[in-house]
């Protein structure tokens, strides 16, 4: 629809352009990103040092009292990761050369104040920015790497920590920033509302781990600052949204589609919702992807999960005269196909920004979602997904699927005291209403109607509460778990590579000598490289140990990152027998082709043998690299589940090599020819 108003009343709402173009097109020349700030004069360097010093030594004080008897303010351990943001700030800022501006200084002066103040307000026992309304800075404690990430709010003057009732919440995405460091997102959650400002809502302003449009560790940065939200705000859980404009735009698209049951609406404005399309569009690049980057971006290409939004009530909107514009319209032909119309708003004669007419018909919108709150529980669900990384929707989960990276589609229909379920390429599945959510009779048991088959299953317990678990023997339907213990893909543990840094690592540096010189140097290179990039890009300090350091518990509780060969690594050398592709001095033997090892190298994700709750992951960080970080829709999954790197082609911006053999495993984490790598092994 277009909204008929005169152009002269247009007043833009300023949003963080996108920075990259054509220029960004060129593996061989990328800038960096983020760039080196400017250099902070000696007198200054010194002040802020002094005031970190200070507020450090508060912070270990307090961190003592909370592990006393008698800590100086209850909620002490929840509370001191708002003290600890704006030390993080300011040390990485100064550390890092991160600075961009000379102004960005007197800024960091007032965030240690402000630190320092919070500091000596919890030695006091008191926490008044817990009870504030306005824009208030927070923190929490990251599960992946342990560090402190800030989120910002807006909370309404209408909140009360008592009382009746609960808050509606809206997420809103930003837009692109390189030099958005936290400092920066700090000081502008400090100062500024922002586009959205809905009355009697708390908006959850996500800092995403920086500029990565809210995926891979960004995506669960989301999820852990929302988590911290409703545990210290009374917020209504049926009545939060996805929104977000330009890179928040994309993100808006990608939470909606992945997690749809959890949002009353989404809201998203421009950006973009895949990857190849945008590129030729927005980037003008010519693309020239390998087989499995084709299917990885399926993982983050909103229009194959379209079906999804059929339970997420969506309003997208688009400048007329922004490319961008692009994003919404690919989706609206993708939910047309399911029958279903896109709500399109369009600001007219605008560019890469929000109308503000358009602005008042959206919250318009919003606000009309909001009193009815999230669909879930309802009696027709049609999900669909691509890896077992997003397996969920309300009473819905898929436990396993015939092939990942192929799309598997559930339709799930209540009827009377009948279940009838239509599926593709889903082979566990389970059902589960919790109590007091079942619309099934407690007196009769349940049919189950799946394809062509008629199963009887439990009856609902007194409490309306009913679960059941079924899967496939080749073609035919069975109630229960599938059992036996062999190794299957399953949610958490279902690859590629990347999936790895969605949750607790360590890097594992080798402490033995290497099987060959060349593949030890390309290790510790990229070693290096994965520490170096997982601060700059995900704004986290990689956890690093000694391989002779790895402790019972490190195995039991985190995803072990592995470097260096099966010589060089002990915890390397005690598993490599238990590997699918074996590797030794002489080769690695990745079935159907061999490579010398003096020349390559193995990149992996596999369940840990020592611990299968967990991942191993041999000689890799995250898969996208350099060139990735000029443009958003890039920084996706390069890699499958593994890759034989040859060496003799150095590292670039793209590649940790060349890669001559790479495949995803199969469903049961076993070696596999698929038709896609014999055609890639023909070739070479």
């Amino acid at each position: 629809m277009h909204l008929r108003v005169l152009t002269a009343l247009l007043v833009l709402i300023p949003i963080l352009a996108l920075a990259d173009g054509p220029a960004d097109n060129i593996p061989a020349n990328v800038r960096r990103v983020p760039k080196l700030g400017v250099e902070v004069p000696a007198d200054r360097r010194a002040r802020l040092e002094m005031g970190l010093t200070r507020l450090k030594e508060s912070i270990d004080k307090l961190r003592e009292a909370a592990q006393g008897k008698s800590p100086p303010h209850p909620q002490l351990t929840e509370l001191l990761p708002d003290v600890e943001v704006y030390h993080k700030a300011v040390h990485d800022a100064l550390t890092y050369q991160e600075f961009f501006d000379p102004k960005e200084i007197d800024f960091a002066d007032a965030a240690l104040i402000t630190g320092q103040q919070r500091a000596d307000q919890l030695a006091a026992g008191q926490a008044p920015w817990t009870t504030a309304t306005g824009l208030v800075v927070r923190g929490y404690v990251s599960k992946i790497d342990g560090s402190v990430q800030p989120y910002g709010q807006v909370v309404p003057e209408s909140y009360t920590s008592k009382g009746p009732g609960r808050f509606r919440c809206d997420l809103w995405f930003y837009g692109r920033g390189e030099t958005l460091s936290e400092l920066n997102f700090v000081r502008d959650r400090t100062n500024n509302v922002g586009a959205i400002s809905p009355e009697d809502t708390i908006v959850l302003h996500p800092y995403g781990r920086y500029c990565n449009a809210f995926k891979l560790a960004g995506e669960i940065d989301v999820l852990e600052a929302l988590e911290s939200v409703q545990k210290q705000y009374r917020i209504d859980d049926d009545r939060i949204a996805a929104r977000g404009f330009s890179m928040g735009g994309a993100a808006a698209w990608q939470f909606a589609v992945h997690y749809s049951d959890r949002w009353f609406a989404a809201n998203p404005g421009a950006g973009f919702s895949e990857t190849p399309e945008f590129l030729k569009v927005f980037q003008q690049e010519s693309l020239e992807p390998t087989w499995w980057e084709q299917r990885l971006w399926t993982l983050y290409d909103c229009p194959h999960w379209a079906i999804n939004l059929r339970h997420c009530p969506t309003i997208a909107y688009s400048g007329e005269l922004d490319s961008q514009k692009q994003a919404a319209d690919l989706m609206q032909a993708a939910l047309a196909k399911e029958s279903i119309d896109l709500v399109h708003i369009i600001g007219p004669q605008t560019k890469h920004a929000i109308h503000p007419q358009a602005k008042i018909e959206i919250e318009a919108r919003m606000k009309s979602l909001a009193r009815l709150g999230r669909e879930w529980q309802s009696h027709e669900l049609a999900f669909t997904t691509h890896t077992l990384r997003y397996n969920r929707m309300q009473w819905l989960t898929i436990d396993g699927l015939d092939e990942h990276w192929t799309r598997a589609d559930v339709v799930a229909t209540v009827l009377a005291g009948e279940i009838h379920i239509d599926s593709k390429n889903v082979s566990d599945l389970k059902l589960t209403y919790a109590a007091g959510e079942s619309p099934l009779d407690v007196q009769s048991p349940v049919i189950l109607v799946m394809g062509e088959q008629e199963i009887e299953g439990p009856t609902p317990k007194s409490d309306k509460s009913w679960s059941v678990s079924a899967h496939k023997v080749r073609d035919e339907w069975r109630l229960g778990r599938r059992p036996g213990s062999e190794l299957r893909k399953k949610h958490g543990l279902n690859g590629p590579i990347d999936d790895a840094f969605m949750d607790s690592f360590i890097f594992v540096r080798p402490t033995g000598k290497p099987q060959h010189e060349l593949p030890g140097k390309w290790a510790a290179g990229e070693l290096d490289r994965a520490v170096e990039h997982w601060r700059r890009h995900f704004r986290g300090v990689a956890r690093v140990k000694d391989d002779t350091a790895i402790t019972p518990e490190d195995i039991a509780g985190a995803n072990l990152v592995l470097w260096g060969d099966p010589s060089s690594n002990a915890v390397l050398k005690q598993i490599t027998d238990k590997l699918p592709i074996h590797w030794d001095e002489k080769q690695i033997d990745a079935g159907e082709r061999k490579y010398a090892s003096d020349k390559h190298a193995l990149v992996a994700i596999y369940p840990n043998p020592l611990n299968p709750a967990h991942y191993v992951v041999l000689n890799s960080g995250f898969t996208f690299r350099d060139y990735a970080y000029l443009n958003n829709a890039r920084q996706v999954p390069m890699l499958p589940d593994w890759a034989v790197v040859d060496l003799s082609t150095p590292p670039n911006s793209v590649w940790p090599g060349k890669i001559v053999d790479a495949d995803f495993f199969d469903e049961t984490w076993k070696l596999k020819l698929s038709p896609e790598r014999t055609e890639l092994l023909r070739s070479r």
